[in-house]
């Protein structure tokens, strides 16, 4: 099932947050896909707000991965692979210890490292219209269950 949500301003961000959360009961990896600038660290900033982390969340641009915590010890990492240049670096990081611990992985850019995504994982494509404030989001269960 494909969901399409768009929000007006940032405001309403906590709407599509609310919509995503049910989906990390289905898998732990969210992928954000979108163009520079469309605010996929905004929406995830949001979603761990909304998974209560205590910890400050960034783009990890240059450290690839980030790791958050809650009170509790509840953990969520947050992947950025723009950098990425060979799926090596992606393997030297540990990936598959991140992947299948069964804590949230929010990961930006993960056309860069497509084909070590678990099959089963959530898509969330941000796709920013105009200058506004406007987003479009197109949420998305993979594998697509086809009938």
């Amino acid at each position: 099932m494909t969901q399409q949500l768009q929000i007006n301003n940032l405001s309403e961000l906590d709407s599509i947050v609310k919509t995503l959360i049910p989906y990390l009961d289905e898998s732990n990896i969210i992928a954000f896909y979108g163009a520079m600038g469309a605010g996929k660290t905004t929406l995830i900033k949001a979603l761990c707000r909304q998974l209560q982390v205590i910890d400050e969340v960034s783009s990890p641009t240059f450290s690839i991965v980030n790791e958050y915590a809650d009170q509790s010890g509840y953990v969520v990492y947050h992947f950025d692979f723009y950098r990425i240049n060979r799926l090596d670096e992606v393997y030297d990081i540990g990936y598959e210890n991140y992947f299948f611990s069964g804590y949230p992985c929010l990961i930006e850019w993960p056309e860069k490292i497509g084909q070590l995504l678990p099959e089963k994982h959530v898509k969330v494509l941000v796709e920013a219209p105009d200058s506004s404030e406007r987003r479009t989001f197109t949420i998305e269960m993979m594998p697509k269950n086809v009938i």
